[in-house]
């Protein structure tokens, strides 16, 4: 049962647009990289990245001359590049931040096929070249994930003590409480973010919307409760899935936490050793599945989410295993921000494709009926 239902997770968890938005071809006279279908800017990169797993997958980095902090955006379900790139170049303008976005394996440009394991190796070679190519420092780096995208992102920020802070938009706990509210930990899920979150050293922001249809508001309080170092949220009331940078508050709220973050000094750990990016070395907090135990076994002793991270502990010795990149820190001048009011983004709504095809489809799928009722039985059995 758990194979099927992993299977099934996994294929309700992908939506990649098809055909893709945009297309990549070579400039004759520089040799750089062009994105077609998407206005042309002269400070944004177009990247090819190799990852771990073998995969080449596209990303762009969006330069500002008065950034500070670098934010590293992975995107939601049913969108690639093309449609978040005007996104990208506006929350760069506004925020005063690079940011680098990427395709997962499968998306967009990127070969392969999307699952969780490669969105890891996705993740990491995107981290890799801020490091190598644009001299990003751990420090200096927020993490941004919406959506799908929040699996990724906790899976890198939890094993890097470090960095700069994250965001969480529109969270979930993980792939198999979007579909259905289980109260353990199988290790067939995909995505455990709830065992992940409390490993997690820096601020976090979670923004949420309160209407969400796709995944509901309390993934992300629920979420909230977890963080160790926990930053005022953000629940949009009437938001839903896709429509969240649409509302003012969105990112006046955001300019807030990343001027707060990037004025506070880092007093975290700053001795640490290189992480290998490879699969050998690399032991992510829940990659080794054979080995890990299920966190079913833990839940019993567990009341709610909010006693999760003294009940749940096979993520943390994993974690203790993992050494990190060595960082000297350094001292940054704060660059004040302007209130300037925000340009309407109106475009993104139309941009970006919602994730609610998969909360469609999978109502009317026999196969999670079916493996709905199994988890029911598995409930039950615990239960008695």
């Amino acid at each position: 049962m758990g194979s099927v239902t992993s299977s099934m997770a996994a294929k309700f968890a992908f939506f990649p647009p098809n055909p893709p938005s945009y297309k990549i071809i070579q400039d004759e006279v520089t040799g750089r990289l062009v994105m077609t279908d998407v206005p042309q800017r002269e400070n944004v990169d177009v990247l090819k990245l190799l990852t771990r797993r073998g995969q080449e997958i596209m990303a762009i980095y969006v330069r500002n001359p008065l950034a500070s902090l670098t934010v590293l955006y992975s995107h939601g379900n049913a969108a690639d590049l093309g449609q978040m790139y005007e996104l990208f170049a506006e929350l760069s303008a506004h925020l005063r931040v690079n940011l680098m976005g990427y395709d997962y394996s499968g998306y967009g440009q990127s070969s392969g096929k999307p699952s969780e394991h490669n969105t890891y190796a996705d993740i990491e070679a995107a981290y890799k070249c801020l490091e190598e190519q644009y001299g990003a420092k751990e420090e200096d780096i927020i993490l941004y994930g919406q959506s799908v995208g929040s699996g990724p992102t906790l899976d890198l920020a939890a094993r890097l003590p470090s960095l700069r802070a994250v965001v969480l938009h529109s969270a979930i706990l993980s792939g198999l409480r979007v579909m259905y509210p289980v109260k353990r930990t199988y290790w067939f899920d995909i995505y455990k973010n709830i065992d992940k979150m409390p490993l997690v050293n820096c601020p976090v922001l979670i923004i949420h919307g309160t209407s969400d249809e796709v995944v509901d508001c309390s993934h992300g309080k629920q979420l909230w409760d977890l963080c160790k170092e926990k930053y005022e949220p953000l629940w949009l009331k009437g938001g839903s899935h896709c429509n969240l940078e649409l509302y003012p508050d969105y990112i006046r709220h955001l300019r807030k936490f990343i001027s707060t973050v990037e004025k506070s000094p880092v007093l975290r750990n700053s001795s640490r050793r290189s992480t290998d990016r490879s699969e050998t070395s690399r032991r992510s907090t829940d990659c080794s599945e054979p080995s890990r135990r299920s966190t079913d076994r833990r839940e019993k002793s567990r009341s709610s989410v909010d006693r999760s991270e003294k009940s749940r502990r096979s993520t943390d010795r994993r974690d203790k295993s993992r050494t990190s990149v060595d960082r000297s820190e350094k001292s940054r001048n704060s660059i004040d921000r302007p209130d300037k009011s925000r340009n309407s983004i109106d475009w993104h709504e139309k941009s970006r494709n919602s994730v609610d095809r998969y909360d469609k489809s999978r109502k009317s799928t026999d196969q999670f009926d079916k493996a709905r009722t199994s988890i029911d039985r598995m409930e039950r059995t615990k239960a008695g």
